[in-house]
């Protein structure tokens, strides 16, 4: 496969890969965040599975390269993280009110709020700033508005505080930690395993429901499971 060779062209001055840009595989853009992606999704999918007994194998392998793939990610820092975390923290310490949708919420983002989720003593901010839709291209619906006053079916507006904080990015990686860390990982390129990993998140809460630790309903044959065995006899 061709890992990195076609993204490098998309380069900037500074070793920086452009997100958004082509990666050589079809549908698949370079990823703007991949290392903070990559540490909620893994810390999320950890906490997930305390909810596997933990003698389960499915439990005990997905914690096992979990935990691997965490551990790389984590070492991987990028310039100038020390002071964009500083800022980050008081800028959360400043703002708690922009903050304040807990793990518990719908899950739902609205306007300049924000998620802030805690994961085994690390802090995650989840932001998902909704886009301002122009009234102009919204599709009627063919409702007649009957409504009395001026503003006819319109509601009253929240005219409460709605300024938007304005949140930093984590820093980028390098082109060459990037690079770095496809290569320890050893599973493509650094947007396939993002997308292994939200694959794998997912897949927990299908395995809590199916219970796949409990045994089977009707027991297996003897030798049912036994391939390619050799036989000494």
């Amino acid at each position: 496969m061709r890992r990195t060779l076609f993204r490098l062209a998309a380069v900037k001055p500074a070793r920086y890969l452009e997100p958004n840009t082509p990666t050589g595989i079809t549908g698949l853009l370079t990823h703007g965040s991949p290392r903070a992606h990559l540490l909620y999704l893994y810390t999320t999918t950890l906490d997930k599975l305390k909810a596997v007994p933990e003698h389960s194998v499915y439990r005990k392998s997905v914690e096992a390269l979990t935990k691997h793939r965490l551990s790389i990610v984590e070492q991987a820092v990028p310039p100038g993280y020390a002071e964009w975390s500083k800022r980050a923290q008081k800028l959360v310490a400043d703002h708690p009110e922009q903050f304040n949708v807990s793990e518990e919420a719908s899950g739902s983002v609205d306007g300049a709020a924000a998620a802030r989720i805690e994961r085994d003593g690390q802090v995650f901010i989840v932001r998902d700033v909704v886009t301002e839709v122009d009234i102009r291209d919204q599709e009627w619906d063919g409702e007649r508005d009957t409504g009395l006053g001026p503003e006819g079916l319109a509601q009253q507006k929240d005219l409460g505080d709605t300024r938007q904080v304005k949140w930093e990015p984590e820093p980028q990686l390098t082109a060459d930690q990037i690079l770095e860390l496809e290569n320890k990982i050893g599973h493509g390129l650094i947007e396939e395993v993002v997308q292994v990993a939200e694959g794998e998140l997912k897949l927990v809460d299908t395995m809590v429901k199916a219970k796949v630790w409990e045994d089977l309903e009707e027991a297996p044959a003897e030798g049912q499971w036994n391939y390619f065995e050799r036989n000494s006899a």
